[in-house]
């Protein structure tokens, strides 16, 4: 009987330390042509961040999105980042203008684009245009 307990008690706690990792937020990627056009020719779901680590607004945004992606419906999100300092093509493909950018797609489609928002409210809108 003992025994039957601890193995119950040793799995709900796996299950308890599993479960963050399903809905791993910090799996965004950095963003690569191949990988991008693998994602939406699968018709994934995706983020392009345009970012810089120097940027106050980009930092803000990061911990809003973290959260945003952790509830179940964003789970299949794919975050990818684009380095505003060292992929200045990317940045032009995107037509961006300055960090903080935030793009949606959804496959091929851009469903929807903010700059500098660190609005949580208006950042999840924009996450849903790509679900």
């Amino acid at each position: 009987m003992i025994l039957r307990r601890s193995l119950i008690a040793i799995a709900l706690v796996t299950i308890a330390l599993a479960a963050p990792a399903a809905f791993a937020a910090d799996d965004i990627r950095p963003f690569t042509t191949a990988d991008f056009a693998a994602a939406q020719k699968a018709g994934k779901p995706i983020l392009v961040e345009i970012h810089a680590d120097w940027c106050p607004t980009c930092k803000a945004q990061a911990p809003i999105i973290s959260d945003l992606r952790k509830q179940a419906r964003f789970k299949d999100l794919m975050v990818m980042r684009v380095d505003f300092d060292g992929q200045k093509d990317a940045v032009k493909r995107f037509g961006a203008r300055t960090q903080s950018t935030l793009i949606t797609f959804k496959g091929s489609l851009e469903t929807g684009r903010s700059v500098g928002d660190t609005n949580s409210a208006s950042i999840e809108t924009l996450l849903a245009k790509a679900i």
